[in-house]
């Protein structure tokens, strides 16, 4: 079992009206070293599989499900293995 993390982003040619709200917000409060702030999501999968097999079904997830792709772009994280 291989207990996973997607993360899900805006690619950096689309804009992000949350991200840049929040920009904004932590502007207002004073913190202007604060350049950007991007919003994203991230689902914790775990997966009865180990090595390419967790691989290749997180791609699967992610284009067949979870990402947008004419906006977004993913990325994962092993965070357990447990063989």
């Amino acid at each position: 079992m291989t207990k996973v993390r997607i993360f899900v982003t805006y690619k950096p040619s689309v804009f992000d009206p949350q991200g840049d709200t929040i920009t904004k917000t932590i502007h207002t409060l004073g913190y202007d070293e604060v350049k950007d702030v991007q919003v994203g999501k991230f689902f914790d999968v775990t997966i009865d599989a180990n090595g390419d097999q967790v691989a290749a079904t997180v791609k699967e997830i992610a284009e067949k499900l979870l990402v947008n792709f004419n906006m977004e772009t993913y990325t994962y994280q092993v965070l357990e293995d447990q063989q």
